[in-house]
């Protein structure tokens, strides 16, 4: 694959602060927010960038985006090496951070012909601009409707329509659906989607896996500062082993009968949950397992409250790479 095929590539990026209540001199106690940090994210495509708090997601958008200056390696975006032309760079890209930017006492045609005129496209430009983006992102009702009352879902997706405005080559989503209900995050999953079929390349940080999961093509696992996995999300649990059969039985008294037909079927020692009153274990054959299952435990009497096939999650992956579930972190590094 040659290098036209990526709209980000990044090598061995390094990037130090300063240690809270360090002066930052010569010596002085430093923290290593980036430590060979490499990324190579495929043109049209959205990429997911995954990892615990404070692993470095938002300090790698950000230097990506030439907000933050770093102190090795080399990064392109968009055909432009970051360092040597951070200007051409910055006219190629948008970038979303994590709260809408939009101004709430203005309508959304008024925000996004405000932003077109502040990118010097001119009155007439701007104006027909701000028209396009309303029908692309589905906003022509709500237009001359004032932002404050528009809905969480909205904002984010006037938000994305202005960071649209130069039609740039690469988008960096920054947590885009923190803070919104399911219909709002539906609501974005589904303009962001636009934005790559028409050509636009994403590169997604989320703390939500099941968004990565459902938008990215390709994901980044980082931690402490250095990717330590990346691969597309099937490619990803396939790493944590393959479907497993689960039961969930109705008596506490019937576990062991349970665990003891599941290790029969599938040749491994089943984990077992007292407190869910769940078994399960990896299997092989998917259908063969399941319908064996069935079949023993309602012979020997067993009531069961569910019964079935599971794949891994992208949770169970970030749970085996970084030692914690994802659920735990609270907001974006």
């Amino acid at each position: 694959m040659s290098a036209t095929d990526y709209a980000v590539r990044a090598e061995g990026i390094q990037k130090r602060y300063a240690e809270k209540g360090s002066k930052g001199a010569k010596g002085g106690a430093e923290k290593l927010a980036l430590d060979g940090f490499d990324l190579a994210v495929r043109a049209g495509t959205v990429h997911g960038l995954l990892g615990p708090n404070g692993a470095g997601k938002t300090t790698a958008v950000r230097v990506l985006a030439t907000l933050l200056k770093f102190d090795g390696g080399r990064a392109e975006v968009a055909g432009v090496d970051v360092t040597r032309d951070p200007r051409l760079v910055r006219r190629r890209i948008g970038l979303t951070g994590q709260y809408a930017a939009v101004d709430e006492v203005l309508t959304g045609r008024q925000n996004l012909e405000m932003f077109g005129r502040l990118f010097h496209l001119g009155g007439k430009r701007a104006r027909v601009r701000a028209g396009e983006l309303l029908e692309q992102f589905d906003l022509v009702e709500a237009a001359d409707k004032g932002v404050g009352a528009y809905s969480g879902g909205m904002r984010r997706r006037l938000d994305l329509a202005a960071s649209m405005i130069l039609a740039p080559r690469v988008l960096f989503l920054d947590e885009p659906t923190t803070g919104l209900d399911p219909r709002g995050r539906g609501e974005v999953w589904d303009a962001v989607r636009a934005l790559v079929a028409g050509g636009t390349t994403v590169l997604l940080t989320t703390q939500y896996l099941d968004e990565a999961d459902k938008l990215a093509s390709h994901i980044t696992v980082i931690d402490r500062g250095r990717a330590i996995a990346d691969d597309t999300p099937d490619g990803l649990k396939n790493r944590v082993g393959g479907d497993r059969i689960e039961v969930v039985v109705a008596q506490a008294a019937d576990l062991a009968v349970a665990a003891k037909v599941i290790a029969r079927v599938s040749e491994t020692e089943p984990e077992t949950d007292g407190a869910a009153l769940r078994v399960h274990a990896q299997v092989g054959d998917r259908v063969a397992a399941l319908t064996e299952v069935a079949r023993t435990l309602q012979e020997e009497g067993v009531a069961v409250e569910d019964i079935g096939l599971r794949r891994p999650s992208l949770d169970d992956v970030f749970m085996r790479l970084t030692g914690h579930r994802a659920e735990l972190e609270a907001t974006a590094a």
